[in-house]
């Protein structure tokens, strides 16, 4: 917590800890990729689709971005390669995800009209008592995919959601959004559905960017020391 100057800041941290009993390790993960900038911050329809104040407990259960540098993906990938690597890395992808979030399964399968469909992801969250349903989409977000999204969540609360569970919640995770196409795109579906992007990578802060070495540097240094080493 020293690392956190700012007293608001130290509060929220604070606070994240009682709720989520974070050890010294998760907490210095979430200091270190600042999560109290994050949380909270998906683009979605949750105001005008929930009651408050479930409204606002959905909107804090969400991030914008989800930072998946735990897996070794290069462009190009495909999306069901992402898929695969998160499941395999499954307990660091649920503490990213947040506390509260139950797998419930992988590709999961829905029967509609005689025709297969499968969900990405589907999680329950047991805070939030409601089905999640993730789809990873490469590349930008599109205003179809939240039709899409629609669909699944009215499937999933006609089919799996009990009658003491709140309404299922839609997570489209892209790799970038245009935050008014999204808004537009979430205004005109009847269930609660939220976007956000994820990274595979984190950019590094501008001091220690600016410290490291140019190539240009590293092979100069490298041609040094193999004149040094021949002499």
């Amino acid at each position: 917590m020293q690392r956190v100057k700012d007293h608001a800041t130290r509060i929220w941290y604070a606070e994240a800890i009682l709720a989520n009993g974070w050890s010294r390790n998760i907490l210095a993960m979430q200091i270190e990729t600042a999560a109290h900038l994050r949380q909270g911050k998906a683009t979605s329809n949750f105001a005008s689709r929930l009651p408050s104040p479930q409204s606002d407990l959905v909107q804090q259960a969400l991030k914008d971005p989800y930072l998946f540098d735990f897996l070794t993906l290069e462009e190009p990938f495909h999306e069901r390669e992402l898929e695969t690597g998160l499941i395999g890395h499954l307990e660091k992808f649920l503490l990213e995800l947040g506390q509260g979030f139950a797998f419930v399964g992988r590709q999961y399968h829905l029967e509609v009209g005689d025709q297969d469909f499968y969900i990405d992801l589907l999680f329950y969250h047991l805070k939030l008592r409601c089905f999640v349903v993730i789809e990873l989409k490469r590349g930008a977000f599109k205003p179809e995919y939240a039709g899409k999204m629609n669909f699944y969540c009215s499937v999933v609360d006609d089919v799996l959601k009990h009658e003491a569970d709140a309404p299922t919640i839609g997570l489209i995770l892209c790799q970038q959004q245009n935050e008014v196409i999204a808004e537009y795109a979430l205004r005109g579906v009847d269930k609660p559905i939220g976007v956000s992007t994820f990274e595979l990578t984190r950019a590094l802060p501008a001091e220690l960017e600016s410290s490291l070495p140019s190539i240009e540097q590293i092979e100069r240094e490298l041609r040094d020391a193999d004149t040094k080493n021949s002499e």
